[in-house]
């Protein structure tokens, strides 16, 4: 069984629906036997290469909030996170176009380190000081992840170089109606969107492994917008 997962590393509840996917995957008798592929989805394309925001500025902007209003809805996150034993900074992060990331990850898929590098990616955007927008950086997590640093270099220089792989799965996701991220594909068979309770994920991979048509499970669940909004929980 495949299960494809559309994300993209600015977002939030990628990073945390993951981990509640692995724990309810990890109680699942046919584990095994399950094939994840990561997609790519981007949340600002519009920002240009290099450009980035400090997290908390841009969330103030995009919500029309203050400061504290801003770091309110981060601490808010910051507690699911924690929930699911994930590291997660308030403060200090970046944001940006993330069109090279997804092409490193797509070397990464080719090469067989896919689910590495994405959670070493997650790992330095939400809880360390490192950020994903750097080249050097990105250079440094592919390294971390198995994959040659020559390779990776001679991929974030070529701006062609894995970009129609990037495309073609932002067109899918279109196509299959996710319109937020993360949006989970289990042998497409059941849609799951949102950061869903692991408890959703376990039933799902069971009702997906007895082969039943494609349906939405769970209601909705807090999700990043293909406009780059992240739903935040209510205190």
């Amino acid at each position: 069984m495949r299960v494809e997962i559309w994300s993209d590393i600015a977002c939030p509840w990628c990073y945390i629906g993951k981990a509640r996917f692995e724990k309810g995957l990890a109680g699942f008798a046919h584990r095994d036997q399950v094939e994840v592929v990561h997609r790519s989805f981007e949340l600002d394309p519009g920002y240009a290469k290099g450009e980035t925001a400090q997290v908390i500025d841009m969330l103030a902007q995009k919500y029309g909030r203050t400061r504290d209003e801003a770091r309110a809805m981060e601490a808010n996150v910051a507690a699911n996170a924690q929930a699911e034993g994930l590291g997660y900074l308030t403060e200090g992060r970046d944001h940006g176009n993330t069109f090279d990331i997804h092409r490193l990850l797509h070397l990464a898929k080719a090469r067989g380190r896919q689910d590495e590098l994405l959670s070493l990616a997650y790992r330095a955007n939400f809880a360390e000081e490192r950020s994903v927008y750097d080249g050097d950086v990105l250079v440094e997590l592919a390294v971390e992840a198995g994959l040659d640093a020559d390779e990776a270099r001679a991929v974030l220089a070529d701006p062609e170089a894995y970009a129609a792989e990037v495309r073609a799965d932002e067109r899918e996701a279109s196509e299959l109606g996710a319109n937020a991220v993360p949006f989970f594909v289990l042998d497409r068979r059941y849609g799951i969107s949102g950061g869903q309770p692991a408890e959703v994920f376990a039933q799902a991979l069971e009702q997906a492994w007895k082969d039943r048509p494609l349906t939405a499970i769970g209601g909705d669940a807090a999700a990043c917008d293909a406009d780059g909004a992240c739903e935040v929980p209510q205190a």
